[in-house]
């Protein structure tokens, strides 16, 4: 199995190392997602890029008819994804924060249902929307680049880098906003600041991943890392942990039985999950 692995990758290099990178990349950032418990933020920015590159498609063909125009191509499609991601981020985080009736979770619903309704509906009467709506609800990172290998490094690096900064204000302030507001933390500039790189970084996975393999990678490490740790601290080293491993031995075993990497990847982290809550259980059982 390993070795069936080890000769696929003069082909599939950049695939592996781009996805790996990317279950890194967002189960750092999953782990804020996590504590601050708005887990559906996630699969609601996803959906928000596929909407932004459904319109990006959709402006491709009103503008042009050349297939080599700027308007088709997918730097474009990936901006207008990663564009429509940050202003769902940004959405979402505001909710509920306004003085109004609408809570945190009918604002991610709202934004959830409407960025699908409308991917579908615009890409609907486009030539390769059917083909490029399933395209994006799977995991495609098979046809990952080089170019992609190297975006992901330096944005898993960055996100790293700024975690092992800053990583004591940024638990504070989401695991208690208002002790970090009266310590003096710009609690509403770093929630933007999040919100925003959280979109960015989910905009242009979705355009290399697909969105089940992006928002499992958000969500499944840090979930599996919370039910694993004692500490808020060490939940930044456990999740890209075990993105990583799982991942590794998602793509080998992939490989293996000819199967999609981004599901089996996802299929592997929910089982970890699974042994990882009932090890909670069990934990907890015997503390008791």
């Amino acid at each position: 199995m390993i070795h069936s692995f080890l000769s696929s990758w003069p082909l599939f290099h950049n695939a592996y190392l781009a996805g790996w990178l990317i279950g890194v990349l967002l189960s750092l950032l999953g782990v804020l997602v996590i504590a601050r418990d708005q887990i559906f933020i996630g699969a609601a920015v996803s959906q928000a890029s596929m909407l932004g590159i459904a319109v990006g498609m959709w402006l491709g063909s009103a503008m042009t008819m050349d297939q080599q125009s700027w308007w088709r191509s997918d730097v474009f499609h990936a901006g207008m994804g990663g564009l429509f991601a940050v202003i769902a981020a940004l959405i979402t985080a505001g909710g509920g924060k306004t003085g109004g009736r609408e809570t945190h979770e009918a604002i991610t619903g709202w934004v959830f249902l409407l960025s699908v309704s409308f991917s579908v509906l615009i890409l609907s009467h486009s030539p390769h929307g059917r083909e490029e709506v399933t395209r994006l609800l799977s995991s495609t990172i098979i046809g990952a680049t080089r170019t992609d290998v190297w975006l992901f490094a330096i944005l898993t690096a960055v996100t790293g880098a700024a975690v092992a900064r800053w990583h004591r204000p940024i638990l504070l302030l989401v695991m208690d906003p208002e002790m970090a507001q009266a310590v003096g933390l710009r609690t509403g500039r770093w929630e933007t600041l999040f919100s925003v790189w959280l979109g960015m970084v989910v905009g242009f996975s979705i355009r290399v991943s697909g969105v089940v393999y992006t928002f499992a990678s958000l969500v499944l490490p840090a979930l599996i890392a919370k039910n694993i740790c004692r500490e808020a601290r060490s939940l930044f080293l456990v999740a890209p942990a075990v993105a990583l491993l799982t991942g590794v031995f998602a793509f080998v075993l992939a490989n293996h039985l000819d199967s999609p990497p981004g599901q089996m990847t996802t299929a592997c982290l929910c089982v970890v999950l699974t042994c990882a809550w009932i090890l909670r259980r069990v934990r907890s059982t015997l503390e008791g």
